[in-house]
């Protein structure tokens, strides 16, 4: 494993840019999410909201029922769909909100459709156990349940040493890992891991993760010829500034803050990027 990396401010801005007057909402970003449930339907919500307010030009919801309808209910810009077949999108966000233990037959043939795509995936909850052997450029979100877990399927022992179990993991899976946590690791398949820490404590709370997955989608939908891992940490990095922002912290940190929830975060999104681009 190589030397880690710290991300700044201005590493991350090299990712973001403004839209000039050539652009479209093609050229902006096109973000599909196949996420949420009937019993998470908030999962989608939150997704498809921070897709958006991440600077999406278009954002493609997949599924039915409750979720689909209060994606539409929050934002009825989003085109809802409840098929991934023929959809055109520059990345994908799934698992988000959902159970493996839970899916259905047609539930996992289209989730192993998106994987076998060319168009890179940002792999969350519900699908982490999909990833091995997929075929499209990956970018696996777990937290750390999720990851010893993960770990546990490819077996990969477990250890204190989070950068290093991280990159084995990228190694043996071929794929991009973001290891959530108070510090954000970042780790390639070639070894090389970028540590995230710009974020608060008060993002430890229910939901900001299925927002940190509507961020990624778009910057990889944005940045198609980027860096998966330098997009994954910008994301990572946009996401913790916007979790201060709403917490109502300080830029010198001297502010202790106050409770937030995942919607607060994603609202701060658009603050945190015209910051960044200041």
């Amino acid at each position: 494993m190589s030397e880690v990396r710290e991300w700044s401010r201005e590493d991350a801005a090299t990712l973001l840019r403004v839209p000039g007057p050539a652009d479209d909402k093609y050229s902006r970003g096109v973000v599909g999410l196949r996420t949420g449930s009937s019993a998470y339907l908030g999962a989608a919500v939150l997704g498809v909201e921070a897709a958006w307010r991440a600077g999406a030009g278009f954002v493609r919801y997949i599924g039915e029922g409750r979720a689909a309808d209060a994606v539409i209910a929050r934002r009825p810009e989003t085109v809802v769909s409840p098929h991934a077949a023929g959809a055109r999108v520059g990345a994908w966000v799934i698992g988000s909100g959902t159970e493996a233990g839970k899916r259905t037959a047609d539930e996992d043939r289209e989730l192993r459709g998106i994987l076998d795509g060319a168009v890179p995936v940002v792999v969350d909850a519900g699908a982490l156990d999909l990833a091995r052997g997929s075929r499209a450029p990956l970018l696996l979100t777990p937290h750390g349940r999720e990851f010893a877990r993960l770990q546990t399927q490819i077996g990969s022992a477990p250890g204190d040493d989070r950068a290093r179990a991280a990159a084995e993991a990228a190694a043996r899976l071929s794929a991009v890992v973001l290891l959530k946590g108070a510090q954000t690791l970042i780790a390639h398949p070639d070894g090389s891991v970028i540590r995230v820490d710009a974020g608060t404590g008060w993002l430890a709370t229910a939901g900001t993760g299925d927002v940190l997955g509507g961020v990624l989608g778009t910057l990889l939908a944005a940045n198609p010829d980027a860096s998966i891992a330098e997009v994954a940490a910008t994301g990572a990095w946009l996401h913790g500034h916007a979790g201060r922002i709403a917490a109502g912290i300080g830029a010198d940190g001297g502010a202790h803050g106050h409770p937030i929830v995942a919607l607060d975060v994603a609202q701060a999104l658009p603050r945190a990027i015209a910051d960044v681009l200041a």
